[in-house]
């Protein structure tokens, strides 16, 4: 019986356990609620990126059964064979329109989106120029670019031009951000970043996943947020998120996304969305559009429960969205807050090493628009209990 050629995996999953980093699934049982059921057990949920509540919003899933009915349950091919419906050609003249660019291509996912347009779009004679606490997926599109990669610190506009100033002129350069930073929470330096592709000549990008639907007029993002449009080369938004369904998106140029139709290997080796995913998506769109008072509870709720946290002594960071870190510092501690919150009621993940650094590890909170007040203040009053039980406060 020969040795079991994986064997080596058990190994690093006991060390996971060893160092107190090992996390099992929590499993949702119903919907995604700010108030649901994980693991047989009735928690305020702050681990959602469900931040409008669109994923239960009723004119979403008439949206869904409707085209189900109409169109099946799955398209039945990638996009450029014959899997491109109307409702998906319907979905991106909406999102263009919605960002006031000239087109848009949906991807699978968000990863898909960014991954798949910085892969297509450089070359290995090419250059990005990306802040250092950039997206996992914005990473691994350039590295699958094979483009050197020139690394900031975070937010840095100061150091990303010495960078800028160090390579020769007729280089081809991408210099990238987050607009909204998913573990801290923190907006990127997007204007001032603008002004230097503008100076240098580089391709300007922008990965606006936590801004859509958050920030900007009726959700446009952050290039709306900051007045940039027409200074962003590519835009990458999401549609899992504040959005309520599944997929990813590039907006920019008419000639950057019919590129992206015929080089975007996501695009062209992924089946495309189910009608029915389409369909909400576009309900969604309709939601943001006409009933923008529901941004504006993410953010009062938002302002009162980053308030509550601050006032009791939590480390929150740099914060300026509903994403709210408690930074815990050790992993292990950061793990055993989680562990407690959850046990006391308010599910908050925790998050440790290789995601944040190492001495960084928190557990993050999201708010959404459509938490009460009442369980904003149960779970605060909860983080009060923990935190002086663990000595965080």
């Amino acid at each position: 019986m020969r040795a079991d050629p994986l064997g080596f995996l058990a190994a690093e999953l006991d060390a996971l356990k060893q160092q107190g980093l090992y996390r099992r699934l929590r499993i949702l049982e119903g919907e995604q609620k700010p108030k649901t059921t994980f693991d047989h057990r009735q928690v305020v949920n702050l681990s959602s990126n469900n931040y409008l509540g669109l994923t239960t919003h009723p004119k979403l899933r008439e949206a869904a059964i409707e085209a189900t009915r109409r169109f099946g349950v799955g398209s039945g091919s990638v996009r450029t064979i014959a899997g491109t419906m109307d409702i998906h050609m319907e979905l991106e003249r909406r999102l263009a329109a919605f960002k006031k660019t000239e087109a848009v291509v949906v991807f699978q996912s968000g990863f898909a989106a960014n991954a798949g347009t910085v892969a297509a779009v450089l070359t290995k004679d090419d250059v990005v120029i990306s802040d250092e606490l950039n997206h996992a997926s914005i990473i691994d599109g350039c590295r699958l670019s094979r483009a050197a990669i020139k690394v900031f610190p975070h937010k840095d506009a100061d150091a990303a031009r010495k960078v800028l100033r160090e390579l020769p002129a007729a280089q081809r350069k991408l210099l990238i951000t987050d607009g909204v930073f998913s573990m801290d929470g923190d907006l990127g330096a997007v204007p001032e970043l603008c002004a230097l592709a503008e100076e240098f000549g580089c391709i300007m990008m922008v990965d606006d996943a936590h801004a859509s639907g958050v920030f900007g007029k009726n959700g446009r993002g952050t290039i709306d947020h900051f007045g940039v449009h027409g200074r962003v080369d590519i835009q990458v938004g999401t549609l899992s998120k504040a959005i309520g369904a599944l997929g990813g998106y590039v907006a920019g140029s008419r000639t950057l996304i019919e590129f992206l139709y015929h080089r975007a290997r996501p695009f062209l080796f992924s089946t495309s969305h189910p009608p029915a995913v389409a369909a909400a998506c576009i309900a969604a769109l309709d939601v943001l559009e006409q009933e923008p008072q529901v941004i504006d509870r993410l953010w009062e709720n938002t302002g009162f429960f980053k308030a509550g946290l601050q006032a009791l002594g939590f480390n929150t960071g740099l914060s300026e969205s509903p994403i709210t870190p408690v930074i815990a510092g050790d992993g292990a501690l950061a793990m055993k807050l989680s562990d407690r919150l959850f046990e006391e009621g308010v599910f908050a993940q925790g998050i440790a090493f290789p995601t944040v650094a190492k001495d960084k590890a928190r557990v993050r909170t999201i708010v959404t628009a459509t938490h009460t007040r009442d369980e904003l203040q149960f779970a605060l009053d909860v983080f009060a209990k923990v935190g002086r039980e663990l000595g965080i406060i």
